[in-house]
């Protein structure tokens, strides 16, 4: 899903303005048309300027209706992901707000063209604009704090990350700085659709597997950095990536790093954790910067390989080829 074209939220007294600016001016345009008389004259212009501000107020209040996804219906991952980083009650009744104040504004649209459609005295129509106005800019008024939270979501959701939740999904699952952006563009080749979104001050990168081999067909890999922290004390980024292994991976390859950037027995340790949350999951492991250790610890790979097969039933590589190769094999493309 894409969040970038959420739609700026401006103040009730923004809309305001421009409707009432714009029922002006439709105003003016009228009074150059000819009728049978000063009260016909009269009806027709306010009954044109009041129509074009309640339309004029429906327009925007609707694109922001248009523009915000509906909740209930979002995915797991995206629904899960507004409910940890806003509000998600205060997010529903706000929006809830919006559609209140669209049937307010055309309630009292329908009521004051009947009132000045009736209207015998020419004095008195310019008192039913007036009294009209009042009404809209009360209702406006009573959703000011649902549509300043509404932008305060809007600029947090636009921070959300473009996970395509209905394409087959790799979790590249490891440490930070253990290998996963590396061994993420060398999957997705030399010119990989790789794109930073930022989270607070760190960023999700997301990239896509496509060749001619399944070219009707595409796999998206997101690079999901782990810790041992418990949920409640993950930064925001920790917490979407866990969330992105929850809810949209088909497949995880876990990166090991054969330095030890982390000890062994902490990678370990979160490998056994992927393992609960992920349990009937495939997964790979990629034993990184293979050819960052000497030749007495290159001993370990076997090591680890076989410990991988023997303890957790799962394949073990140092070779990208051979990851993308399994990956293919385990998501049957």
């Amino acid at each position: 899903m894409n969040f970038q074209k959420l739609l700026k939220v401006e103040s009730y007294q923004t809309y305001l303005d421009f409707a009432f600016n714009s029922g002006k001016k439709q105003a003016e345009l009228i009074r150059e048309t000819k009728f049978k008389d000063k009260l016909t004259k009269s009806k027709n212009v306010e009954i044109e300027r009041i129509s074009v501000v309640r339309n004029t107020l429906n327009s925007h209040l609707g694109n922001i209706l248009k523009s915000f996804p509906t909740l209930d219906d979002l995915p797991p991952f995206y629904l899960e992901l507004v409910r940890i980083t806003l509000d998600y009650g205060a997010l529903k009744r706000s929006l809830g707000a919006v559609l209140w104040a669209l049937k307010k504004l055309d309630y009292f649209y329908e009521g004051y063209k009947n009132k000045i459609k009736h209207i015998s005295e020419l004095s008195q129509i310019n008192d039913a604009r007036r009294d009209y106005y009042g009404r809209v800019s009360s209702v406006m008024k009573q959703i000011k704090n649902e549509l300043e939270y509404l932008e305060e979501a809007r600029k947090i959701m636009k921070g959300f990350p473009m996970i395509k939740t209905s394409v087959k999904t790799v979790c590249i699952f490891g440490f930070p700085n253990v290998g996963k952006s590396t061994l993420l563009s060398k999957i997705t080749g030399s010119t990989p659709e790789i794109k930073n979104y930022a989270f607070t001050t760190k960023s999700l990168n997301i990239g896509y597997l496509k060749n001619e081999d399944f070219a009707a067909k595409k796999i998206q890999f997101i690079d999901t950095p782990g810790t041992l922290d418990r949920f409640f004390k993950m930064n925001l980024i920790e917490q979407q990536a866990y969330l992105a292994l929850k809810h949209c991976c088909d497949g995880v390859i876990f990166v090991f790093d054969l330095t030890e950037c982390y000890s062994y027995e902490k990678q370990f340790m979160l490998f056994e954790n992927l393992k609960k949350i992920k349990p009937d999951t495939p997964i790979i492991v990629y034993l990184s910067k293979s050819d960052m250790i000497n030749k007495t610890d290159k001993l370990k790979i076997e090591t680890f390989v076989k410990q991988f097969k023997d303890k957790y039933k799962v394949e073990a590589v140092y070779d990208k080829d051979v990851v993308v190769k399994k990956v293919l094999s385990f998501l049957d493309m």
